[in-house]
């Protein structure tokens, strides 16, 4: 009997062991499964704030930089309205003036139409009150009242006649002179001319005085050579790291300056390499006067015109007279010109053209 309760007992109590073993192990799973999940909530909860403030911050810079461009076309578009509402005001202010020299210039000829009315009702006054002169006295015959009050009439008309044309030419006089100084005035602010001052020499920076020898040479062949081919006057002197190119010839002295600037660059100096930089800066000027000569015809809007006069118009950027760019000053003339062709309503383009 003990032999079977024992065995029973033990099996019991290993299963009851089992049991609280197994089910310690399950709560552990349990357990640990649980703290996982609060890590992985954790992290998810973590992960989601930094998504979220990175998501405000994009927004936030999203907002500004639209903001931002919205302010600069705000203000843009501010500008643009300033200067539309100055533009509109200019002319108003134009068509005012030009409205009040029409309103004075109706008023003078109302008041001397007045004028006339009263000269004629005098004229008829006195002529009436001339023939019952006449018919009272009798002392003339028909013809020969009409005769005389005619000729009295027609001396006081001519007397007042003059007065009044001598007032008209003098009044015409003083308006042509003041339409005449708004014209040129107008004129003038709708241009603008850059000054330059009128020179015979350029100057060319060297990166040392070393290269003062090189540019002279064995026995002053390289500078001999280049003042032969260019024609301009090389003065070599204790300027430091300067060489002085004189010539009254600006094309000339500009081609000079081009080629010696390549041959300092370059660093070959000799006769031959001299003729070469010499060759292609003569090219370059050319092509720098047809640029400048066609540019003059674009801003002037001038068409139509012989290459040979692009390329003469186009060698004036390189000279000067008394301080001013020659082209430039032709330039200006034309749009002072076509500016008081506008006022004057002739052909502005032909206006142009001769300026």
């Amino acid at each position: 009997m003990n032999n079977i309760i024992i065995p029973l007992t033990t099996g019991l109590i290993a299963l009851v062991a089992g049991y609280l073993i197994r089910k310690y192990i399950a709560e552990a799973k349990i357990n640990s499964a649980e703290e996982s999940a609060k890590k992985i909530l954790e992290e998810a909860e973590k992960k989601a704030e930094s998504i979220k403030r990175e998501s405000l911050v994009e927004a936030k810079e999203e907002i500004l930089k639209l903001r931002n461009e919205a302010e600069k076309e705000q203000r843009e578009r501010r500008s643009e309205l300033q200067r539309s509402e100055r533009r509109l005001i200019q002319k108003e202010e134009s068509l005012d003036r030009k409205i009040d020299a029409l309103e004075k210039k109706e008023e003078t000829l109302s008041k001397k139409q007045n004028e006339i009315n009263q000269i004629h009702e005098k004229v008829n006054k006195l002529y009436s009150q001339q023939l019952a002169e006449l018919e009272r006295i009798s002392s003339f015959t028909t013809e020969e009242a009409k005769e005389f009050l005619l000729n009295k009439i027609k001396d006081e008309i001519r007397h007042d006649a003059a007065i009044m044309i001598k007032e008209i030419e003098t009044q015409a006089k003083e308006e042509a002179q003041k339409r005449a100084k708004e014209i040129v005035s107008c004129a003038i602010q709708k241009c603008a001319a850059d000054h330059v001052a009128e020179t015979t020499v350029s100057v060319v920076a060297l990166p040392n005085d070393e290269m003062k020898g090189r540019i002279i040479g064995r026995e002053g062949r390289n500078i001999r050579a280049l003042e032969t081919l260019t024609g301009i006057d090389l003065i070599i002197d204790d300027t430091p790291e300067a060489v002085i190119l004189s010539g009254f010839d600006p094309i000339r002295r500009q081609v000079a300056k081009i080629a010696l600037e390549k041959l300092i660059l370059d660093g070959r100096i000799h006769p031959a390499r001299i003729e070469e930089m010499v060759e292609k800066a003569q090219k370059e000027v050319d092509s720098i006067i047809k640029d400048e000569g066609e540019k003059a015809t674009l801003d002037t809007h001038i068409h139509g015109i012989h290459s040979d006069l692009v390329k003469h118009l186009g060698k004036l950027y390189f000279r000067t007279s008394y301080g001013q760019n020659v082209l430039y000053h032709s330039i200006e003339v034309a749009h002072l010109a076509g500016a008081m062709a506008a006022e004057l309503g002739v052909d502005i383009k032909l206006t142009k053209r001769a300026g």
